[in-house]
């Protein structure tokens, strides 16, 4: 299952997760990531193919270069690669991998009661389709 972007794998249902793909598709306008919900087949495939539970994830997932990256992770790896000044966010990567995993397992943990939760899964608008697997 070789792929040549990296790909984003996220809550579906979540509302914060997305948020966070909704963020990312308008920031990311040269197309460097897809998208695939971890209830789709396609990300559930990824996940095993990775060696992660698909019934446990409470993570966002990045695959990139045949590794997979979750928890805060994530954020490090994708904002500065953004459009705008997202690279800012690098700083954190001196802070211990402990500690921010800690606060994003914290949100995680909250985030259907903080943000909610959708029925299904979002569909994309017409000019992003092509970027979700």
């Amino acid at each position: 299952m070789p792929h040549s972007h990296p790909i984003l794998l996220f809550d579906g249902v979540c509302n914060l997760c997305n948020g966070f793909v909704q963020f990312m598709l308008t920031r990311d306008p040269e197309g460097i990531f897809q998208f695939a919900s971890l209830q789709s087949e396609e990300g559930r495939a990824l996940l095993v193919a990775h060696n992660l539970d698909p019934e446990g994830m409470d993570t966002v997932v990045l695959i990139e270069n045949g590794q997979a990256y979750t928890h805060s992770d994530v954020p490090l790896r994708v904002a500065p690669r953004l459009a705008g000044f997202w690279g800012w966010v690098s700083i954190f990567k001196y802070v211990p991998r402990s500690w921010r995993d800690a606060i994003y397992r914290w949100v995680a943990a909250n985030r259907y009661r903080w943000f909610g939760k959708q029925d299904s899964c979002m569909m994309p608008r017409p000019e992003w389709k092509e970027r979700f697997l």
